[in-house]
């Protein structure tokens, strides 16, 4: 029982409950941009140079064969289009992750600095407390 109970308290702590809710976000808006790359970025591209469809883009190193029993082995292909999508993808995910921080550092206000406590003995250069009138360690008055 003990453990149903830890287990409760730790999945429902704010942090993990806010980390859950990021993933589920993360992962629709990567879906986002997916489209966004896939319909949207990587037609216009590709009509721009000659009407090309980087989804399409393959080396084919392989062909596909069939043996003397009739099993077929498919062809081995190397899909470099998708791989320009995928990193065009990466890269606007990555920009807008990069500009969602950059605001939220923004939004932060530095904490105000703290009053000095101490200040420094002229003679002894010691640290005493910034009311005291005497240095504890050579006497000398502080003003």
């Amino acid at each position: 029982m003990g453990m149903v109970k830890e287990f409760k308290e730790f999945a429902m702590r704010g942090n993990v409950v806010d980390m859950a809710v990021g993933i589920i976000i993360g992962a629709a808006f990567g879906k986002i941009v997916t489209s966004l790359v896939n319909d949207v970025l990587m037609p216009p591209i590709g009509a721009l140079l000659g009407g090309v469809d980087f989804a399409s883009l393959a080396v084919k190193v392989k062909e596909a064969t069939v043996d003397a029993a009739g099993k077929t082995s498919p062809a081995v292909i190397i899909s470099y289009g998708k791989f320009i999508n995928t990193i065009l993808d990466f890269i606007i995910v990555a920009f807008c992750i990069f500009m969602v921080v950059k605001v939220m550092n923004a939004l932060k206000t530095p904490a105000p600095a703290a009053a000095p406590t101490t200040k420094e003995c002229p003679r002894c250069f010691s640290a005493i407390p910034i009311k005291a009138s005497r240095c504890p360690q050579c006497t000398s008055d502080v003003k």
